[in-house]
């Protein structure tokens, strides 16, 4: 018997999930001191100061186990984004609720999930872990949403239809009255997940985002992260704003203390240093304007993005154009895994980190002319 017969015959045909490559990796291939990350969506300014100091404070806590539930950080997010606090999920990342919602609602070999082409990973790698037909309609022209194709593919079997506002790679979004009007439009038994990972770099965030909304209709599931805007993607912390009933049923089956005792600790502080959070909205929105003129100007195809990134189409093969950044010590992302080789995404960074990535891309440029 060969090792891999012991394992599930849908299982051998996975791939890792395939995340940004690291600066190290980067310093050491090309023999470079220093390496600018554009490539992951990170918080430019990084983790928030008041984070740091209760991290601090906390460590000599670890070797207890955190509460249950995570109760004070649900009600720290359900005050903080005005819902009831048994509608809030916590998790070591919105991916576990992602990873959660499929396994507690789909029903193997019967139920369907719908979501759009390309999208997150952990939407297809979840399904087929669960045994879970995905259906995915494309995205419109110029990656727009076509709502009512996304809503054609549905049928009484489908259990979720995932959608991401704003969008990954492409950064586009629509207003939360669209996302009502889809949700209303939906067979009863399917749940509308709208992931909102990047929801809150929108201008203006409150007309995107289905949070404000979420008590106009009873089947919609909000995700969030900290991630991103807060700056805690090593510590892994997100949450899905969702039914009271569907909330009891996740909580069931949630593995004991995935949100780790640091984790939530540095979640409440987040949500508390608006100084922060108010500068980090301030560095990405100046810094997406300014990116996007750049590029443009440099011939690029630049895609409207209500994100903390831009997706771009380049002048010169995009393969060409991510090689000679790495060579010079920035790393974007390039979006052949998404099936858009010609594509490339930057994450916006901060004011000297922009302009390092421009410089280097105009130095590209210059030395292919």
């Amino acid at each position: 018997m060969q090792p891999s017969d012991r394992v599930r015959d849908d299982v051998r045909e996975f791939t890792p999930y395939a995340p940004g490559l690291s600066m190290e990796e980067i310093k050491e291939k090309y023999n470079l001191t220093r390496v600018i990350k554009l490539a992951s969506n990170e918080n430019p300014l990084g983790a928030s100061p008041l984070v740091k100091r209760v991290l601090g404070r906390k460590a000599d806590m670890v070797f207890r186990y955190p509460r249950a539930g995570n109760p004070a950080l649900t009600a720290a997010l359900a005050a903080y984004h005005n819902v009831p606090q048994d509608c809030v999920v916590a998790g070591n990342g919105s991916d576990e609720i992602i990873d959660l919602l499929v396994r507690v609602t789909c029903r193997p070999g019967v139920d369907n999930v719908v979501a759009f082409a390309p999208c997150f990973s952990i939407y297809v790698q979840q399904t087929r872990l669960c045994g879970v037909a995905l259906r995915q309609p494309t995205l419109g022209p110029d990656f727009t949403f076509d709502l009512p194709a996304l809503a054609g593919a549905c049928d009484e079997h489908t259990s979720l239809v995932f959608l991401t506002n704003p969008d990954n790679p492409s950064g586009h979004a629509v207003p939360a009255e669209e996302i009502l009007a889809l949700a209303r439009s939906l067979p009863q038994k399917a749940l509308l997940v709208v992931d909102e990972a990047y929801a809150e770099f929108a201008e203006p965030a409150e007309r995107y985002s289905m949070l404000a909304r979420f008590g106009e209709c009873g089947n919609v599931v909000v995700l969030r992260t900290f991630s991103k805007l807060y700056g805690l993607a090593g510590l892994r912390l997100g949450f899905g704003v969702m039914p009271a009933w569907l909330a009891d049923y996740l909580l069931r089956v949630r593995l004991p203390f995935s949100v780790n005792l640091l984790a939530e600790a540095a979640g409440l502080a987040a949500l508390e240093d608006a100084d922060f959070i108010g500068a980090s909205l301030v560095t990405v929105r100046r810094g997406r304007t300014r990116l996007a003129e750049a590029l443009a100007g440099f011939g690029c195809r630049v895609y409207p993005s209500q994100a903390n990134f831009l997706m771009f189409k380049p002048p010169y093969p995009a393969a060409e154009v991510f090689e000679g950044l790495l060579r010079r010590g920035i790393i974007v992302r390039a979006l052949k895994s998404y099936g858009l080789p010609d594509l490339l995404r930057v994450s916006i960074g901060n004011d000297e980190e922009n302009e390092a990535f421009l410089a280097a891309f105009k130095d590209i440029l210059d030395h292919a002319n």
